[in-house]
């Protein structure tokens, strides 16, 4: 008995001591705990971000534009959502394809000889693009020979240079030697130098509304000159006329050396500072933001600079800021901007470059931007003043660098829907689907509006759900929808071999049915987003204020043997024009670049 009563007290002896023994290890691994935590960094203070400061009051005192810092910042972490930051999901299954069909005839065997199309663009460089396109195919309807196309050189944007100063005026004839007759002067006659009838068109006017408008006092005159001409050629076409157009600007349009040499030092000088590099047309310049009638919390002296610049425009109703925000017909600002981007997933150490002219607000405004990117880059920064001296004085020589640098960048981000915005879209989707990231401002705003009082999963969540339909991917607009200078659907072609490769390798992996079943509900998400949100088609263009006034005065243009707008109508051309727009919509189509 005395053996198992010795075990029973040593027993005990051991069990009293472990418990010291476990509460001291427990002591010691919370104490370790906390020291980590307080040497640990906040969460918080992670990316530094910072937000505009919003004087929502109605009349700030002196407030000024200012920008100002706020105690709360967000964190954003680089995505949570799997998908390939730097390219379009299955765009290697999409190309740009715009040859001519069999049936489209060669141009020297239906140009008409004494039948000559001159044009004389309107607007900045993007938008002079846009009407170059339409001449050659009005040209081409008319069976007409069409003289190298005018630039503006007198309005808002005062430039002075000739076509041959910003495109190839070579490459540009050769290349369309077998669709349209082009020459560089318009021949003399008898001699003498020749005066062409000026006449207008209306906007948006269709092959048959040349035929009927422009066609009998070209056979008269046998040489006529249209003014401002953007926009004068009918969205939707027959499928070569609309390749033609894709021809032109995509392959004839090709930018003069010095302008190109310069645009490809710029790429060169961005690729050697990073692999993949993001560019962003800012669109947050003085004049901008006074068209659109927002407001961005500046109090009395924003509203008195840039009423002071809204006042050029006579047509303009009085704003509604507010209700222009929830509608999405605000710019982003340059923060909202980079809070998107690193909602999406793209890093601080992104490069990005930045195409834009005055900022308002100037480094303050661009101040929480920079501080998400850091490495941030304008062709000021990486050409010198010398290098640039030569193209400076002129405005589309300027655009032109840019739009090279935007047109070759892994990412393209658009912070407006304006003429650079469309062409660049239309153009990167020709050529492989490129990321072209446009805000998708009407649910965005109320995702800023709320983000202090969101995680950071979350927020980064809705920005994805938001974008959806707005990144640039194949198939992501309808075909026939918006613009054809930014949807370039008929000359974009898809790979039905590839695809069905595609397939094979899903089932060959036995995820056929879910990869099919993702796929197909990434897509109906996709379109569901584009086709519910209002702000697709609204396209806060600014005007030249010159230009409306003439078209206030004249909106049809010169129309000759006693036809007018009635007639037009009623001789079947009414189906030509978008009957969503009002003319007073109408006069905001040219949007500066």
């Amino acid at each position: 008995m005395a053996i198992p009563r010795r075990r029973h007290q040593h027993h005990h002896s051991r069990v009293r001591f472990l418990f010291p023994a476990i509460f001291a290890v427990s002591a010691i691994i919370l104490f370790l705990f906390l020291f980590l935590s307080i040497l640990a960094p906040s969460p918080n203070d992670d990316n530094h971000l910072r937000h505009l400061h919003r004087d929502d009051s109605s009349g700030g005192k002196g407030g000024g534009n200012e920008i100002k810092v706020p105690s709360s910042r967000v964190k954003i972490s680089a995505g949570v959502h799997n998908r390939d930051l730097w390219s379009s999901k299955n765009s290697k299954f999409f190309y740009g394809c715009s040859n001519a069909s069999s049936k489209f005839a060669k141009a020297k065997t239906i140009t008409h000889p004494n039948r000559y199309l001159l044009i004389v663009t309107s607007g900045g460089l993007n938008q002079q693009r846009t009407g170059i396109t339409d001449a050659v195919v009005a040209a081409r309807i008319l069976n007409a020979t069409l003289v190298v196309p005018k630039l503006d050189k007198t309005s808002f944007w005062k430039d002075s240079s000739d076509f041959s100063d910003i495109f190839d005026v070579d490459w540009f004839i050769k290349h369309l030697t077998t669709d349209v007759t082009i020459i560089k002067d318009l021949p003399l006659r008898r001699g003498q130098i020749w005066t062409p009838h000026r006449m207008r068109v209306p906007r948006k006017c269709s092959d048959r509304c040349y035929i009927n408008r422009v066609l009998p006092v070209l056979m008269k005159r046998h040489a006529v000159q249209i003014s401002k001409f953007d926009y004068r050629l009918a969205n939707k076409l027959d499928t070569d006329l609309q390749k033609l157009r894709c021809r032109v600007n995509y392959h004839a349009l090709k930018f003069a050396d010095p302008i190109l040499k310069m645009g490809e030092k710029l790429v060169q000088r961005m690729r050697m500072s990073s692999k993949h590099y993001i560019a962003l047309h800012l669109r947050f310049e003085p004049d901008m933001l006074a068209f659109s009638g927002c407001y961005y919390g500046g109090g009395d002296k924003e509203r008195t600079e840039l009423g002071k610049i809204r006042r050029r425009w006579k047509t303009l109703h009085n704003s509604n800021p507010e209700k222009a925000r929830r509608q999405g017909r605000c710019p982003l600002t340059p923060e909202e901007v980079g809070l998107m981007l690193r909602a999406l997933g793209y890093g601080e150490d992104v490069h990005i470059y930045v195409a834009s002219g005055e900022v308002y607000g100037g480094e303050e405004t661009l101040a929480p931007l920079k501080a998400l990117f850091p490495n941030f880059y304008s062709k000021d920064t990486i050409a010198s003043k010398e290098e640039l001296e030569p193209f400076s004085t002129y405005s589309s020589r300027m655009a032109a660098l840019d739009f090279i640098v935007c047109d070759e960048s892994d990412v393209f981000v658009t912070n407006n829907n304006g003429n650079m915005a469309k062409i660049l879209a239309g153009r990167r989707r020709y050529f492989g689907h490129k990321p072209t990231i446009r805000p998708n401002a009407k649910k965005l705003n109320r995702v800023f509006l709320n983000r202090n009082n969101m995680t950071t999963e979350e927020f980064s969540s809705r920005v994805h759900t938001f974008q959806r339909g707005f990144m640039g991917d194949p198939k992501e607009v309808r075909p026939g929808r918006g613009e054809f200078h930014e949807n370039p659907s008929t000359c974009i072609c898809e790979d039905a071999e590839a695809e069905k490769k595609m397939d094979w390798d899903h089932r060959k992996s036995g995820k056929d049915n879910v990869a099919k079943k993702e796929d197909g509900d990434d897509r109906k998400k996709d379109i569901e987003a584009v086709a519910h949100d209002e702000n697709v088609d609204y396209e806060p263009e600014m005007t030249d204020p010159e230009d409306e006034e003439e078209d206030e005065d004249n909106p049809l243009g010169e129309v000759s043997l006693g036809s007018s707008k009635s007639e037009a109508f009623s001789n079947g051309t009414s189906t030509d024009y978008d009957s969503s727009m009002s003319e007073d919509t109408e006069l905001d189509e040219l949007l500066s670049d």
